[in-house]
């Protein structure tokens, strides 16, 4: 048996009660004898992490594991701009987004672009792999990004440790970020300090999910003092940090991905031995008939004039006299 506090740990009730959500909305398509069914197909595309495509975006950034099934399947579905070389900017970024969630918010893909181009070059052009690791780290961890953004700005104004105020929840007023390129403080804040302030965070906001702070850890003891920016780079190219989002490759297998890569295999030959067995493409088509010629009436089509077209009938008026 599962204990409620393992239940709540796993979100295995978040999915119950979407499961029943749905089932409710489709009860006119589901017949009694399938219930089970239902809910077998349900958690397998759950487990699959097929479950979050095209749902609305607070079912999709509800749960770590719906995030990290939002991830993956926007790489999978997108890689192939990787593997063509292409830059895309913000705004097409955010379309693609929306292809798969319609109601992704901008504001999440503006703080993505930002630490891959900072603010002054919003409208630059990005890599896939560039935009994909910066989304990663701001998509999964948002929460703790705006806490750690106004911890970050708490300590720029001087401000003790003990007093600093935090956002909890994304229907809050929305912090303003300190610029990433940090202007009025090209120092930044000390690092150890912004360490402890992090790890009292963590410590105080059990729910919301925040980098393992080890890694968070190695990565502030690089340097005395760090921007925020600094560490939004550090956070996104962290592959310890990838490795436990479990999302993402690496990006040297930015471009492979084993399962699809085999379904498209399976794809192709098969459309190769259909070539084979049929070689002459000509089989496929009805067998040709001998066109006979005939003559043209004496009133030709060209000489004819469809009825919507307007005129003032001078050129009918010629041919019938012609005729007669």
């Amino acid at each position: 048996m599962i204990s409620c506090t393992q239940a709540a740990q796993r979100h295995v009730l978040a999915y119950m009660e979407d499961a029943l959500t749905q089932l409710l909305e489709h009860k006119d398509e589901v017949e009694p004898s399938s219930i089970a069914k239902f809910f077998s197909e349900y958690f397998t595309s759950v487990s699959q992490g097929t479950h979050i495509l095209f749902r609305e975006f607070a079912f999709v950034q509800c749960t770590p594991h719906n995030r990290a099934s939002f991830l993956r399947l926007f790489w999978r579905c997108f890689r192939t701009i990787a593997k063509n070389g292409d830059l895309l900017t913000m705004k097409e970024y955010q379309c693609l987004l929306q292809m798969l969630c319609p109601d992704f918010p901008m504001d999440l893909t503006q703080k993505a672009a930002r630490i891959v181009l900072m603010d002054d070059a919003m409208d630059c052009l990005m890599s896939f792999s560039d935009f994909l690791y910066a989304f990663q780290i701001q998509f999964y961890y948002s929460e703790f990004l705006d806490c750690a953004a106004a911890v970050y700005q708490e300590l720029l104004t001087g401000k003790s440790i003990n007093t600093v105020i935090v956002p909890t929840s994304r229907s809050a007023t929305p912090f303003q970020r300190q610029p990433y390129s940090d202007s009025t403080s090209l120092e930044g804040v000390e690092a150890p300090q912004f360490y402890q302030c992090l790890e009292n965070l963590c410590e105080r906001d059990h729910h919301s999910s925040s980098p393992p702070m080890p890694l968070i850890g190695e990565i502030l003891n690089s340097a005395p003092r760090l921007t925020f920016y600094g560490f939004l780079m550090a956070l996104s190219k962290n592959t310890g940090i990838k490795k436990s989002i479990g999302a993402l490759p690496d990006k040297a297998d930015l471009l492979v991905d084993e399962v699809l890569d085999k379904e498209l295999d399976k794809i192709v030959a098969q459309l190769s031995a259909c070539s084979i067995t049929h070689p002459a493409t000509t089989s496929l088509l009805p067998p040709s008939r001998d066109i006979t010629r005939v003559a043209s009436p004496k009133k030709t089509l060209s000489s004819r004039r469809r009825p919507d077209l307007e005129s003032d009938g001078s050129t009918e008026e010629a041919e019938d006299s012609s005729e007669n």
